[in-house]
């Protein structure tokens, strides 16, 4: 078997280990769907022990809302240090001190009902936000890093797929028989330290980024050697060539700061792609499904609508697979607009659903809108924003380019958290006539401006880039047209 499409051992457990980085970001996105009217009651409680008096309807609604969404603000926060972090430490040290962050949230809220204090809910939520963030930005990177150029997308599907395992395990977690409970939520949330503690034990028998050592702390054997046990083989000189030729480029291209990033013209054009892609994936209207999923269920008069929400979860796992199969073959471009024009369908589906409930049967659409709509959205829009960053830049402003892609994905993740509730009210079964002109506008933006990036190395796709920003006329300083370099034929 060639050595880029071979799956070692060595491989896997380094995905492995990393991708609960990204389980952990999901099991807190979705944990804390189900025992709503649980913790509600205990802010309730909490707020008449102190003050003796019944919490107001907006108190209770506003304390709610800033629980949830300030998972977000977290996430805004650690997706934005990502850079602090992995050319300091290295990808792999990242990760293992990140779970510092892991073990602050699970005792905050592990133990908020023991001192009968929402606030270090409120802390909890923000912290494991912090922790997420970082791992958006940690994860996709030292995957993409370790993976062979031949296996780069669907290692980098993996990512996605632990987010939406994690979902999944909240869900059922989330039960009222299990741990979904007036006793056991705290433990619900705090569960979070036994990922961490399985991190902790694997990580650090998993070998550095090979790119970081060879490009960033310049140890060519040590990158040699993680190479030859990734991979498998004794012959790793293709990997290396690919990897000096991006240091080389890199030389010429020196590390990227975030303000450079926005102020070059070499960079506009990937830096566009990667944020309208990472908006494409939260302001597609997931989020507002997952949040609220069991609420949609509950206006569509679903009798078990949790039942139906974590059917919800299994649906999204199962595409989630299926892409990972598929996106190799397929290519990022094509599955990315598939995804958009099927979930934009789907949302017409769920409109009319909504808006005709009291016709017989008209639930059920709503089931099935609901799950196409999940399914199309792991097709493309799921996993591809994650790993297409880390393909659209070179060594020199990648961890800026990833930096600010999440940024965006967490703005937009913190926007829709905060405001769905407001504007369904106001728009109320129509609320996805705004995301189905939404997913149109991303697909158009697709089709014309996103190139396929799959079987290409890193440098080749950069080079792409250049030779556009060559050709475009656009003037440039002496350092951008140095780093334009050789490769701009390409």
């Amino acid at each position: 078997m060639d050595s880029g499409k071979q799956i070692t051992f060595p491989l896997m457990l380094s995905v492995g280990t990393a991708v609960i980085g990204s389980l952990q970001f999901g099991y807190n996105t979705g944990v804390i769907n189900a025992p709503q009217k649980i913790i509600e009651l205990f802010i309730n409680e909490t707020w008449y022990d102190r003050y003796e008096t019944p919490i107001t309807k907006g108190s209770l609604t506003a304390i709610w809302s800033i629980a949830v969404s300030i998972f977000s603000v977290g996430g805004i926060f650690g997706s934005f240090s990502v850079g602090l972090f992995v050319n300091r430490f290295g990808r792999r040290n990242s990760m293992l001190i990140a779970n510092i962050l892991a073990f602050i949230a699970a005792a905050l809220m592990g133990f908020s009902k023991m001192a009968s204090s929402w606030e270090m809910l409120i802390a909890g939520r923000f912290v494991v936000g912090l922790y997420s963030g970082l791992s958006t930005g940690f994860v996709p990177m030292y995957v993409g890093e370790v993976s062979p150029t031949a296996l780069r997308g669907a290692l980098g599907t993996l990512h996605q797929l632990g987010i939406v395992l994690g979902i999944l395990i909240a869900q059922v977690f989330g039960l009222e028989g299990i741990m979904g409970n007036d006793n056991l939520w705290p433990l619900l949330l705090g569960f979070t330290f036994i990922p961490a503690v399985v991190q902790c034990i694997l990580l650090p028998i998993c070998p550095e980024s090979p790119r970081f050592l060879l490009i960033n702390k310049n140890e060519e054997n040590k990158a040699k050697t993680v190479l030859k046990k990734l991979r498998g083989t004794t012959d790793v000189s293709s990997d290396m060539q690919e990897m000096k030729e991006e240091s080389r480029q890199m030389m010429r291209e020196k590390k990227v700061t975030i303000p450079e990033l926005f102020r070059s013209h070499l960079y506009r054009q990937p830096l566009l792609i990667a944020v309208v892609l990472q908006l494409s994936q939260q302001l597609s209207g997931i989020n507002a499904v997952f949040y609220y999923s069991t609420l949609i269920f509950e206006k569509a008069g679903v009798e078990q609508p949790v039942y139906a929400t974590i059917g919800a979860g299994v649906v999204n796992t199962a595409f989630t697979v299926v892409s990972l199969f598929v996106v190799e073959r397929a290519g990022r471009r094509s599955l990315h607009l598939l995804g958009l024009l099927g979930m934009a369908a789907s949302a017409v589906l769920m409109t009319i659903a909504l808006a005709l409930l009291e016709v017989k049967g008209m639930s059920y659409l709503s089931i099935v809108a609901v799950f196409a709509f999940v399914a199309f959205f792991e097709i493309g829009p799921g996993p591809i924003p994650w790993f297409i960053v880390a393909e659209l830049f070179s060594q020199g402003p990648r961890p800026s380019a990833i930096a600010v892609a999440g940024l965006s994905n967490w703005t937009a993740n913190f926007i829709v958290g905060m405001g769905f509730q407001y504007v369904q009210e106001a728009c109320g079964a129509y609320v996805f006539v705004i995301f189905t002109v939404l997913l149109l506008f991303f697909f158009i933006f697709t089709f014309f401006k996103v190139p396929e990036t799959k079987g290409r190395t890193f440098d080749e796709i950069a080079a792409g880039f250049r030779q556009t920003a060559a050709t475009g006329g656009e003037k440039h300083s002496p350092e951008e047209l140095n780093s334009l370099g050789a490769d701009s034929q390409l």
